[in-house]
């Protein structure tokens, strides 16, 4: 078992402290290691069109908010009563199903939006009068 996979199983928080310290040791070590952590995806997530991909492929928002909801600041996440905390569940995920069609409806829209600029610019383009020839220069 390498370094590397000692380091992944703490997780995050001890490539954060390897890193500070490269950075406090020798900076160009720490350089090093941040580029490293972004190309092997161990470290940051990628902002692609506003969502956040892991390398796994899945989101990071939808994990973290899974997890704030099971760790709400020590207290359970259960309301008490599982009727309710099914319901709550269900609307979130409906809101979440709302969310994500909006914004594929809204990229549809800027898509369809640049498809008519663009077609306008072309058709304006083509019923422009040719320019005129260059001069040559004739002695």
């Amino acid at each position: 078992m390498g370094l590397i996979s000692k380091i992944d199983d703490i997780g995050r928080p001890a490539w954060i402290a390897l890193m500070v310290l490269s950075f406090i040791l020798f900076w160009p070590v720490g350089i090093a290691l941040l580029v490293y952590l972004k190309w092997s995806g161990r470290m940051f997530c990628s902002k692609r069109y506003g969502h956040w991909n892991t390398p796994d492929g899945s989101s990071a928002r939808a994990e973290f908010r899974d997890w704030k909801r099971r760790h709400r600041w020590g207290r359970d996440a259960s309301s008490g009563n599982v009727a309710f905390d099914e319901y709550r569940e269900e609307t979130l995920r409906k809101l979440e199903e709302d969310q994500r069609e909006f914004r594929d409806y809204l990229d549809k829209l800027r898509a369809a939006k640049d498809r008519a600029e663009f077609d306008q610019f072309m058709n304006d383009r083509q019923g422009r009068p040719p320019a005129p020839p260059a001069a040559s220069p004739t002695a």
